[in-house]
């Protein structure tokens, strides 16, 4: 979209094409538009369209506040999804932060969050169009007053003065996702600067980023959303306790740790755990063992058994009925002579296609089950059995 088209957008002709468009779908979206062409600029309402499929895209990652909303096809894809924005502008708000430069602020999404909290955001972005999007957000969801959205070089922004600086570079080029933290826009060693340029700082990184990338002295963080993990940030000024934390949302529920030894291992029991994706990524998966009195099954392995159920947001529990060795022709007869119709596979450590075994095992039936196939000390074993409900 050029930035000539968007502005036409917030005019008034532009506001009343977009609140006709509102719930607009794909089977009707010919005829629509054949009619409102009749009434206004074409150009006009194919810039209107492509907002209106952009809000459907970002009901999602933003819900109700995407109708509102205005975005970039990058923009969709990059952005925060609210519920974490609204984590962090939380713990940024309680560590009595009022002032807080938002470096490569995107669309937005984070300077409107820390906003509602009560924060005076600079927002800062090299992209021009991006900019009229952040200011056009911050009006529209009613915290203008509060965001300042300035076009420059986050390079050439100076930083004195604010409480906390929030940079999150670029991990994206023309030619896909960039996995070497220097590769960043702007690279990794220029954001941990600025994130230690103020007393607190936080930095949005990879999930998959490697611990020893993690810079002394900063608590790394990753955050996942309803069983999937998002993102990871590293917070400077924190003086945190441990150097690990997962975060899983809704709740919230926040794990610290990464200091345990090595759990044990040994044989399943009667239930297994699932750790979140988060805790996984964070390397507390001991906090979890410890928490359920319970060992690993293999020690490269994260799934923990215990002879006990005990409640952890952090991690789904299994109840088990059968622990068998692997095998496709025991499991297909099983699953016949059980009637099982729902065969939920979820595997770790073996060479299993989920989809290709449920079609060798063909499952019919009335019945549910989830099969967990896992390497284990003892070999590679296929665990049956139902999620556990626990009331937190």
């Amino acid at each position: 979209m050029e930035i000539e088209s968007f502005r036409a957008l917030l005019t008034e002709q532009g506001q009343a094409l977009l609140a006709e468009l509102r719930g607009f779908t794909a089977a009707g979206e010919l005829a629509l538009a054949t009619r409102l062409r009749r009434e206004y600029p074409a150009e006009l309402v194919r810039a209107a369209f492509e907002q209106a499929r952009l809000r459907q895209r970002a009901e999602a990652k933003f819900g109700a506040d995407a109708a509102s909303m205005y975005f970039t096809q990058h923009g969709v894809e990059q952005a925060t999804r609210r519920s974490v924005a609204e984590w962090r502008a939380g713990r940024f708000a309680a560590l009595g932060v009022r002032r807080l430069a938002d470096l490569c602020c995107g669309i937005g999404g984070d300077a409107v969050a820390l906003a509602r909290a009560g924060i005076a955001v600079l927002a800062v972005d090299r992209d021009g169009l991006t900019c009229e999007v952040a200011r056009a957000n911050a009006a529209a969801l009613g915290v203008a007053d509060l965001v300042e959205v300035r076009q420059a070089d986050v390079a050439e922004v100076d930083t004195a003065g604010f409480d906390a600086v929030f940079t999150d570079p670029a991990r994206r080029t023309s030619r896909g996702r960039v996995f070497d933290p220097e590769a960043y826009s702007p690279p990794l060693s220029w954001a941990v600067r600025a994130a230690r340029s103020a007393p607190f700082g936080a930095l949005k990184v990879a999930p998959g980023i490697p611990h020893e990338l993690v810079p002394e002295g900063a608590e790394a963080e990753w955050v996942s959303d309803r069983g999937e993990v998002k993102e990871a940030v590293l917070w400077f000024g924190t003086d945190a306790a441990e150097p690990y934390r997962a975060t899983l949302l809704p709740g919230p529920h926040s794990l610290s740790g990464g200091a345990l030894p090595a759990p044990p291992v040994g044989p399943v029991g009667r239930y297994l755990y699932e750790p979140d994706g988060a805790v996984i990524r964070g390397r507390m998966v001991a906090e979890v063992v410890a928490a359920v009195n319970g060992r690993l099954i293999d020690p490269m392995i994260a799934y923990v058994t215990s002879d006990e159920l005990r409640p952890t947001p952090y991690a789904q529990a299994y109840e088990l009925t059968d622990v068998l060795p692997f095998q496709v022709k025991r499991l297909k007869a099983l699953v016949k002579e059980r009637r099982i119709g729902t065969l939920v596979v979820k595997k770790r450590g073996a060479s299993v296609v989920p989809e290709e075994l449920r079609r060798q095992v063909k499952p019919a039936g009335p019945n549910a089950v989830t099969v967990i196939v896992a390497r284990t000390a003892a070999g590679p074993v296929m665990m049956l059995g139902q999620p556990a409900g626990l009331a937190m």
